[in-house]
């Protein structure tokens, strides 16, 4: 398998997504362990890096800038903006003033001038997506960003987006019990040359032997409150990890490297971006980037784990309203 191509640079298929370094699952590691890793990454061939504002309300992209402001070279940095964080209160805005203080703010953290890929991270349902892209592409015209992402948004949404821009790439959930990218946006993204970022591509940790027991879940983990984890539907759905658990001994690998290597076979216009804290799984989730499974095996896993046969939905109704992506009828 070749490097893929992410606005004209070419990169391993396998990045790394950060957002776990500072909160949303489990208990994030020190900020020592956290650079410790993020430093082994480019170590073992990590070239993509994914971060955001909201992750750790900043302290993910400060970390990023601590950790490798001496190697901001060796690697394609992303971030986004568009979830805000005030107080108690979280809102989206996209308006192209917020869009530009927001970017000043992370180019500040991440200890850089240059941000590689800046991602609208939700649609702004009260700001035209044609203003919101208008302002980022004022900011590739100043050079401080290199191309325009968006993150969670529909077929029509990119299709207006890349009339005012081009849009380098669209960052969406998608791994075998994810499917909704499947309904229009990968071929969508095919058609107008737009990368497809493929973010929890192992199920969030579902479908790679890092989720035991939901109910064990440390509080504030973001799974929590996802219907696949409830008590009523994750027995259901853990039948289905244990068969994929075996179809990935029975191939000689583990179920992390099975579930990126499905994900990467769907196009060559998909990188994934995984995320970890553990330096193993680091290690593990790059150990077979170019591994291509044969059709057969893709075929069997496409049966075992789909829309069809995974129980409960992507997201509670409240986090469900933010999301742009088309969905299956109920």
């Amino acid at each position: 398998m070749a490097k893929r191509n992410l606005n004209g640079r070419p990169v391993n298929p396998v990045g790394l997504g950060c957002m776990s370094l500072s909160h949303a699952y489990g208990t994030p590691p020190s900020v020592a362990d956290g650079v410790a890793l993020l430093n082994a990454a480019l170590d073992l061939g990590y070239d993509h890096l994914d971060t955001a504002r909201i992750y750790g309300l900043g302290r993910n992209e400060a970390l990023l800038g601590e950790a490798l402001a001496g190697r901001r070279r060796e690697f394609f940095l992303a971030s986004k903006t568009g979830i805000i964080i005030d107080g108690e209160q979280r809102r989206i805005d996209c308006r192209p003033d917020t869009i530009r203080g927001a970017l000043e703010e992370s180019l500040r953290l991440l200890r850089t001038d240059h941000i590689d890929l800046y991602y609208l991270h939700r649609r702004d349902f009260t700001v035209p997506i044609e203003d919101s892209v208008g302002a980022l592409a004022d900011l590739v015209r100043e050079g401080k960003i290199g191309a325009i992402g968006l993150s969670e948004m529909s077929t029509e949404t990119l299709g207006r987006a890349a009339a005012v821009h081009p849009i380098a790439a669209m960052q969406t959930e998608y791994s075998l019990w994810t499917r909704q990218a499947e309904i229009a946006v990968l071929a969508a993204c095919r058609a107008l040359g737009t990368t497809f970022v493929a973010f929890s591509p192992v199920g969030r940790g579902a479908l790679a032997d890092g989720v035991a027991d939901p109910a064990q879940l440390v509080k504030g983990d973001l799974r929590i409150g996802m219907p696949r984890f409830s008590a009523e539907h994750w027995p259901h759905n853990a039948g289905l990890i244990a068969a994929f658990r075996a179809e990935a001994r029975a191939l000689g690998v583990t179920p992390a490297q099975l579930s990126l290597a499905w994900v990467l076979a769907q196009g060559d216009h998909i990188v994934a971006i995984p995320g970890t804290a553990n330096r193993a799984h680091l290690a593990e989730n790059i150990a077979r980037w170019d591994w291509v499974p044969d059709a057969a095996v893709l075929a069997r896993l496409d049966a075992l784990i789909n829309q069809q046969t995974v129980a409960g939905g992507r997201y509670p109704p409240a986090m469900q309203r933010s999301i742009d992506t088309e969905d299956f009828a109920a």
